[in-house]
């Protein structure tokens, strides 16, 4: 059985391809640019030429591309987008037309093509199975024979006109941790995604034939379930783990389910900052407010039980392409002589990058039960194989 898992992230999209007939310490990982990356390099490239860019797709990771696109439109090069494309600038298509972006339809897409005006053309989304597989084949590995896709990506979701997308995105996870108190309450089958999450379902709506099911799932759970799988994390029942990604640092706090989670943007914080969030996050008196005035996105507090520091030999587990934050702070080593928190870096199955994709990979066995007890077998370490049998 093989599932291929894709985190997909602002500075790195992380591939693992599980294996049954492997131990997991063996499969095949890739970790490349991920599509707003790509995207922000190719029209950085062609910006001299000052050709007009027409950006077809579906909604697709912001930052990066969004920054890049912005720039094109500002230096007067003509920007044409269709409507599905340039929600990866906004969700109200009218303030990506003050831009000075035009929205064009399907039809006028066909005119641009046929008027034969030299136009730099670029497919937006965020998951592509083509390019994945064909890399793959290029090293004689077949993706035909999938059992399941599972893809993450982060999705603010789709709040109305003169919502905060941060207020709005709270709301939706206070709902989906009071309906299902685990980390995979953030997954979905492709065909039950809330429509309210426009870019889950764009991922799903831009994989065309596929060869098996997709699951989708939201990037900062896929990162602490992951996590989770480290031998060390693995032994504390309770337990903060923080998630610093390059531009979202998420902190959940875990007992008996979810009993805490914060939300902020990673360039809106210091490490002293962060762990007096981390500290209100343990105690229980950190207020949704005291994060979202921040300009982070909030707060949730459920457990009434305080987590305690100091007890064992680290206080905190921490994950994430940012995580050293936690490193150093003013030269000196982190201890608890000097009042830091002590943090411990997880590397599940030898591997912090793929966190994610080990998080993918649990999911997985959620949402589609019948590849769950093979899976669950692979990440307790029961299936241990070193390399691949020859007739494979």
């Amino acid at each position: 059985m093989k599932i291929l898992t894709v985190d997909i992230g602002t500075g790195t999209q992380d591939i693992f391809l599980y294996d049954s007939n492997l131990d997991i310490e063996n499969g095949f990982k890739l970790v490349l640019p991920s599509p707003t990356m790509m995207v922000h390099r190719r029209l950085k490239q062609a910006l001299p030429s000052r050709r007009p860019i027409l950006l077809t797709g579906h909604q697709m990771g912001g930052g990066p591309s969004a920054w890049a696109i912005e720039e094109v439109a500002r230096a007067g090069i003509p920007v044409y987008m269709t409507a599905s494309a340039a929600t990866t600038l906004n969700d109200e298509l009218d303030k990506v037309e003050k831009l000075g972006i035009k929205i064009i339809g399907e039809d006028e897409v066909q005119g641009l093509q046929v008027a034969g005006l030299k136009v730099e053309s670029l497919e937006l989304r965020d998951f592509d199975f083509e390019l994945i597989s064909k890399t793959f084949n290029d090293y004689g590995v077949s993706l035909d024979d999938l059992s399941a896709i599972a893809v993450a990506v982060f999705d603010h979701g789709n709040a109305s006109a003169g919502v905060s997308d941060r207020q709005f995105r709270f709301d939706y996870l206070d709902e989906r941790i009071k309906g299902k108190n685990s980390l995979s309450a953030f997954a979905y089958l492709s065909n039950d995604i809330p429509k309210i999450m426009t870019r889950l379902q764009s991922v799903a709506d831009s994989a065309h034939d596929l060869p098996c099911p997709l699951v989708v799932m939201d990037t900062a759970p896929a990162a602490v379930l992951g996590a989770n799988f480290d031998p060390t994390v693995m032994k504390r029942k309770r337990k903060i783990i923080v998630n610093v990604g390059n531009f979202h640092t998420l902190a959940f706090r875990l007992g008996d389910g979810i009993e805490g989670v914060f939300e902020h943007h990673t360039g809106e914080i210091d490490l002293p900052k962060l762990e007096k969030y981390i500290r209100a996050l343990a105690d229980g008196s950190l207020k949704h407010q005291d994060i979202f005035d921040d300009m982070g996105h909030g707060a949730l507090v459920y457990g009434s039980n305080p987590f305690e520091f100091g007890k064992d030999d680290f206080d905190i587990v921490v994950t994430g392409p940012r995580r050293s934050m936690f490193q150093t702070i003013d030269d000196r080593p982190l201890t608890m002589k000097n009042g830091r928190l002590r943090p411990y870096f997880a590397t599940p199955f030898g591997d912090m990058m793929i966190a994610g994709c080990f998080g993918l990979l649990a999911t997985t066995a959620d949402v589609l039960p019948e590849l769950g007890e093979i899976i669950q077998r692979s990440l307790k370490g029961e299936i241990r194989r070193g390399v691949a049998p020859w007739d494979n």
